[in-house]
């Protein structure tokens, strides 16, 4: 009797677990992996002329792209960058924030 009784407890356990699992994967894992590849979209899709914010804050355009980097054009100067800093497009944060 007691035997059974145990092995029903380790039975819960192991769901509670599983569902717990299930639980994180579709609140946490499943919107950050496809906030990612939009991201990663978004950045492939970058074009000469295109006016950005970087995750820094720093606004400006793009005079120069190469596989990895991009030149930016701000009122100070020119500043050479990694593509992964580049957040979003200007307009799309202008206009989708007002909203």
């Amino acid at each position: 009797m007691f035997f059974s009784l145990q092995q029903n407890s380790i039975a819960n356990t192991i769901c509670m677990f599983v569902l717990i699992f299930i639980i994180f994967y579709f609140f946490m894992i499943r919107p950050q992996i496809k906030k990612q590849k939009i991201e990663k979209q978004f950045q492939e899709n970058l074009k000469k002329g295109n006016y950005i914010v970087t995750n820094s804050g720093i606004h400006g355009k793009i005079i120069d792209i190469t596989d990895n980097f991009c030149i930016l054009e701000t009122i100070t100067g020119k500043i050479k960058l990694e593509k992964n800093t580049i957040s979003k497009e200007l307009t799309q944060l202008r206009y989708t924030n007002n909203k």
